[in-house]
């Protein structure tokens, strides 16, 4: 069904990093979410009028925001189809996490009001009507969204969105949610218990927690989250198979919304090779970063001294000093400086995560080690965080 759905409604569906097929996705799920989640709405509405259950409420409710949330989807993704404009120069794709965003909020509000009203059935229960009509509604009603998690999910996959897998876990929440105020008409029918707020404070409690965990989920990327690791490696990969390269790094990656992802790298190459050639191969490096990768990647040339042998033994030196602590990733930019008594040992330290709270102790390290090897030897350190 949702391939079907697909072939009809998109062109060139495979093009998922092209601003339009990404509009065209979210148009697709957008519509999808805002048809099926006003009929369970209304369906849910006829069961809640027909048992008087203020979970049953709650779940129709719940739709209707879903309902609201699709509308937001079909805005947000035209929104970030949009190009760049004199005040959004890397374009407006950005607008497709904060759509996730919005529905996150649109969630919790959804799990607070339906909190307050459980609250208030259990401190005021009422007589429940029961009847087959309404067992055969929510049955339905768990089906359909069973599905359009199924849909979500596969259109999230495709494109890799993180507003539409947010849409995804909201539906498969949603089936649980109905399976367990079915529960409580079900145990009320048998045991003639009155459930129903104590399951509507539970929906409730689980609609908040997958709020508050989309919530987080959506506003990574805004906040300027690590780069997936995945792309890290094949930028890596793409450039160090090229004959001339020597290594990498200093790589950063900017993430303006899918399909809109931006990276500076420093390439290191040997000093003695001409200049010309070797911004060649920075050049061909970057046409294939956005041929391959779709990434506009920006390369700077580090040349690398590799006729001074003293300068490859100390670069092996401090390569093994950084297998000796946790907190240091590596070492670049060697460069040496002769003085009349002593030599200047110029290079940068690329920290870990809970490196940067370690320079002094870092900088002794090093500075000590070095020492031991060559009285003369003078460290001069610049630290680098790693980005990717």
């Amino acid at each position: 069904m949702t391939s079907f759905l697909i072939k009809l409604f998109i062109k060139n569906p495979n093009l998922v990093d092209n601003a339009d097929v990404r509009k065209g996705y979210g148009n697709l799920a957008g519509i999808v979410g805002i048809v099926t989640n006003i009929l369970l709405s209304c369906a849910k509405a006829i069961a809640a009028y027909l048992t008087g259950s203020i979970a049953v409420i709650g779940d129709a409710l719940n739709n209707l925001m879903d309902a609201a949330a699709s509308v937001i989807t079909l805005i947000g993704f035209r929104l970030a189809s949009k190009g760049r404009d004199k005040e959004h120069p890397f374009g407006h794709a950005r607008i497709e996490y904060m759509t996730g965003v919005l529905i996150a909020f649109l969630i919790l509000y959804v799990g607070l009001k339906l909190l307050t009203s459980s609250v208030q059935k259990i401190l005021h229960p009422e007589v429940l009507d029961e009847n087959l009509l309404t067992v055969f509604l929510l049955v339905g009603a768990i089906l359909v969204k069973f599905w359009q998690c199924l849909f979500y999910y596969s259109l999230a996959r495709r494109i890799r969105s993180g507003a539409l897998r947010a849409t995804g876990a909201d539906s498969r929440n949603d089936c649980i949610t109905t399976a367990a105020v079915l529960v409580s008409l079900i145990l009320y029918h048998f045991v003639g218990i009155n459930f129903d707020g104590i399951m509507g404070s539970l929906v409730a409690l689980f609609v908040l927690y997958s709020g508050i965990k989309m919530l987080f989920e959506t506003a990574r990327p805004l906040l300027g989250q690590a780069p997936d690791e995945e792309l890290v490696k094949n930028i890596e990969k793409l450039i160090l198979e090229k004959s001339g390269i020597l290594g990498l790094h200093d790589l950063v990656v900017h993430d303006y919304g899918p399909g809109r992802v931006f990276a500076s790298v420093h390439i290191e190459v040997d000093s003695s090779e001409n200049v010309l050639v070797s911004h060649e191969y920075i050049d061909e490096i970057e046409k294939e970063a956005m041929q391959r990768l779709n990434v506009e990647l920006v390369g700077h040339l580090d040349p690398i001294d590799t006729t001074n042998p003293l300068l490859s033994e100390l670069r092996d030196f401090l390569t093994n000093l950084c297998l000796l602590r946790d907190d240091v990733r590596g070492v670049h930019d060697l460069r040496l400086v002769y003085g009349a008594r002593h030599i200047n040992v110029i290079f940068d330290v690329v920290l870990t995560e809970g490196g940067e709270k370690n320079r002094q102790e870092i900088f002794a390290f090093f500075g000590n080690a070095l020492q031991k090897e060559d009285a003369r030897y003078f460290p001069i350190i610049a630290f680098d965080l790693d980005y990717s």
